[in-house]
């Protein structure tokens, strides 16, 4: 079994280093030592930073790849229309057991993240800057680099800026949970979409964009828009930072120039000269098979082209020996896992399409198959964020690219070759512990059981609306459980199950054993007060 992916692995760089300067010379480039490497960096008016970004095109570097200079100009004209100051945030949450390439910045670089940062905040005049991190090793590196540049929280700095960390979850890392979080809520997104540049942090405009992004503008700003994109393609110049792991013998980080040949990245990290597929983006991304790894480059455009995508930068191939489908249904399996257990077509349609998959795999025929892609396409375009959109074209992504196998299992005995686990997850397929909700009281193990009193329960339904995590109905309409474990993270929707419920059918116990003292059970309302509590 592949074991998860270190905090910051080996790291390589193809032609010269921009981000990665001075990797060779420190592990952790403190202040001296960046403007050492890098030189003082000169303010820049708004709209020449826009300028800057909008030349070199830079795009988001988070997945999404949307263009920094749109982003920028909306902010700061939201700010004066509506005469606030905006908030600057830096997303350096990466929660994907297959990403390291922000963590290694953080971690390695931080005041490269902080220049970029600063130089938007100095150029609309926000007066916050938070940056959101979910690793202790971001959090100290981070919380050191902004101590020593002298900045801190305090109500009389001219610039209010601190460390967010957040529990390492996949919905973390999306924008909207990360502001949600810096404004003292949950670490999920909320119910309804809404632009950070319109409406983030407070309620103010919000510039949020991910560690590298801020990184990627640093750099142009000191060696300017010409000297940047001497480097790469002339559509989408400058370096991008990788993460290589899955089937190789070194999983690394590389900065390499746009234009590069994938295949080139593939052998740095030791990857099978034939890889039977190589999974493009990460667990939202897609997989390409090994010929068309011959033809793709290192950049956004190509990726699309043939059918891949450069995500958050992850490059994951497999060898021929291990099942591609098995692979792919313990990452489907992770992602089921991951959903914020909010919205149903993520909470309900991801581990159905993980047990179709599963089902796939274990010979369900023609019929677990389409049942399958359905599910992935009811997913889509329906939750609060983009994680069932990410995972859904994960599935599709593997229905398609391993047509053979995929028929091997549908329509024979399967292909015959083991599940080697090479694809990254966190240890035991699940977050790593010891940090808030890591592991920790939110994802712990449950406490609670909830039971169902078949002599009350009515089949009004209403307990498989506020607790699918644990309820579902049958086809007649009833619970398909009588007793059930709460996971800590749906207790307090338990508890309002319990109390909503119009038969006072539901009862919750403690699922820990209790000593001594008196009973911590939540018992069945009695009948006049629930009565009286619904109207009747």
């Amino acid at each position: 079994m592949n074991e998860a992916l270190p905090d910051v692995p080996e790291v390589r760089v193809v032609g010269l280093p921009q981000l990665t300067s001075g990797f060779d010379l420190v592990d952790r480039l403190d202040l001296p030592m960046h403007l050492k490497v890098h030189g003082p960096l000169e303010p820049l008016g708004g709209e020449q930073l826009a300028q800057l970004a909008e030349r070199i095109n830079l795009r988001g570097r988070g997945g999404a790849g949307f263009p920094f200079h749109k982003k920028l100009r909306s902010v700061a004209e939201t700010a004066i229309k509506r005469g606030v100051r905006p908030v600057v945030v830096v997303n350096g949450s990466e929660d994907e057991p297959a990403c390291r390439k922000d963590t290694v910045m953080i971690n390695r670089a931080p005041h490269l993240i902080l220049d970029g940062a600063l130089l938007c905040a100095e150029a609309m005049g926000a007066r916050t800057l938070v940056v959101g991190v979910t690793r202790e090793s971001t959090q100290r590196s981070m919380e050191a680099a902004l101590a020593e540049r002298g900045l801190n929280n305090g109500r009389r700095s001219a610039l209010r800026a601190r460390v967010q960390r957040n529990p390492v979850r996949m919905v973390t890392g999306a924008a909207a949970s990360l502001i949600r979080s810096i404004d003292g809520g949950p670490a999920i997104p909320p119910g309804r979409k809404t632009s950070a540049s319109k409406n983030g942090v407070g309620g103010a405009p919000t510039l949020l964009s991910n560690a590298e992004t801020f990184a990627q503008l640093a750099i142009a700003a000191r060696i300017g828009p010409e000297r940047y994109c001497n480097t790469g393609l002339y559509d989408e110049p400058g370096t991008v930072m990788l993460t290589v792991s899955g089937a190789v013998a070194r999983p690394m980080v590389i900065e390499a120039p746009t234009g590069v040949p994938l295949r080139y990245i593939l052998q740095l990290a030791g990857a099978p000269p034939v890889p039977q597929g190589v999974l493009t983006g990460g667990y939202h991304g897609k997989w390409i098979d090994a010929a068309t790894v011959n033809e793709a480059i290192v950049s956004r455009n190509s990726l699309d082209a043939v059918g891949g995508s450069l995500g958050a930068g992850a490059i994951l191939p497999i060898s021929q020996d291990t099942c591609p489908l098995g692979e792919s249904l313990r990452v489907a399996q992770w992602l089921a896992e991951e959903s914020a257990g909010q919205c149903g077509p993520c909470y309900l349609g991801l581990p159905a399409a993980a047990r179709g998959l599963e089902d796939i795999l274990n010979g369900g025929g023609p019929a677990a198959l389409e049942a399958v892609k359905q599910v992935a396409k009811n997913v889509k375009r329906r939750g609060a964020c983009s994680h069932p959109d990410g995972s859904a074209m994960f599935l599709e992504s593997t229905v398609k690219a391993f047509t053979d196998d995929l028929a091997a299992h549908v329509l024979g005995n399967g292909c015959g070759r083991p599940v080697a686990g090479v694809l990254p997850l966190f240890e035991g397929g699940r977050a790593p512990t010891g940090i808030p909700g890591g592991g920790g009281e939110e994802n712990g193990p449950s406490r609670q059981k909830i039971f169902v009193d078949w002599t009350l329960c009515r089949g009004h339904g209403l307990c498989a609306d506020i607790l699918p995590e644990v309820f579902q109905l049958g086809a007649d309409g009833f619970p398909t459980v009588a007793q059930a474990q709460v996971p800590r993270f749906a207790e307090a929707k338990a508890l309002r199950a319990v109390r909503r419920c119009p038969a006072l059918a539901l009862r919750i116990e403690d699922g820990a054993p209790q000593a001594k003292g008196p009973s911590r059970n939540l018992p069945v309302l009695s009948q006049g007060r629930g009565r009286r509590a619904l109207g009747r």
